[in-house]
């Protein structure tokens, strides 16, 4: 009997991949996908699937918000109530610190963005796992999944812990007003005659940066790629990638110009391991 899943993300790209790579495995069905914490929520307690990809970072209520909620219903129903079991969560981030060391301590499973079909495979069979187990009679309290998630929620509690940090700002100026922009947003950046530019879904201006190295050492590296010595691209705003000549591919974006940007031939290699071409 396949698993069922649920697919949460503010990022459609991210959802449509993750799917893609879900449905390839042929023993997962993906009963439905959110966007946001609160739709999280709503669809967890409708389907009560089996399985839930979690992205960490979204707007309004994030992922680890949605665990929160989740495990105060569980710990404030009444004796003797039956409380539905909570699904087996799987941590989506682009951020590789605090969050990873965090899931790792209380054996919750995580992945990164851009995700790897065989990372995907691996959280799909600890899951599997984990449902045969929550079968069978008298499980071990200290093993379930709500005090993992009790213990994850400590740990986040604890003082110094920054992984709900929001990713840094950056400054975008335009005409005469200079606009701080969530890094997330950013679709791309390019240089042309010195002039450094970046480019988002909403806005287009100006970098305060000198150059693209420099503005590069403000981002998250895990998320924006030099694609070409031109242009450093999020990878999150990638809408296709299109085969070009001479085994050569570029990427068309997701800002309203659908900008294609070419991929030099040294980052051929990592664009294919990106997305498994």
């Amino acid at each position: 009997m396949p698993l069922s899943a649920l697919i949460v993300d503010d990022e459609q790209l991210a959802r449509e991949e993750l799917k893609y790579l879900l449905d390839s495995l042929g023993d997962v069905e993906v009963v439905a996908e959110g966007s946001n914490g609160y739709e999280a929520v709503e669809l967890i307690e409708e389907y009560a699937p089996d399985l839930v990809f979690l992205d960490v970072q979204m707007p309004g209520l994030d992922g680890f918000a949605v665990i929160e909620h989740l495990v105060e219903k569980v710990r404030s129903a009444p004796a003797g109530q039956t409380v539905a079991r909570l699904p087996h969560f799987v941590f989506a981030t682009a951020y590789d610190h605090y969050a990873v060391r965090a899931f790792d301590v209380n054996a919750l499973d995580y992945l990164l963005k851009p995700f790897d079909r065989r990372r995907v495979e691996e959280a799909v069979d600890r899951a599997r796992v984990r449902s045969i187990g929550a079968a069978q009679p008298a499980p071990d309290p200290a093993g379930s999944t709500e005090s993992q998630l009790e213990a994850l929620l400590r740990l986040l509690n604890k003082p110094g812990f920054e992984s709900r940090t929001p990713p840094a700002k950056i400054v975008v100026q335009t005409q005469n007003r200079m606009l701080l922009v969530d890094q997330t947003e950013v679709c791309f950046a390019s240089v042309d005659e010195g002039v450094i530019r970046i480019v988002t879904r909403a806005v287009e201006g100006q970098a305060r940066s000198r150059t693209l190295e420099e503005l590069q050492e403000q981002l998250d590296p895990a998320v924006f790629w030099r694609a070409h010595r031109g242009y450093l691209v999020n990878i999150n705003h990638i809408r296709e990638v299109v085969p070009w000549f001479k085994s050569t591919y570029q990427l068309r974006m997701d800002d309203k110009a659908q900008t294609e940007i070419p991929v030099s031939r040294a980052q051929t290699r990592h664009l294919r391991e990106l997305f498994n071409l």
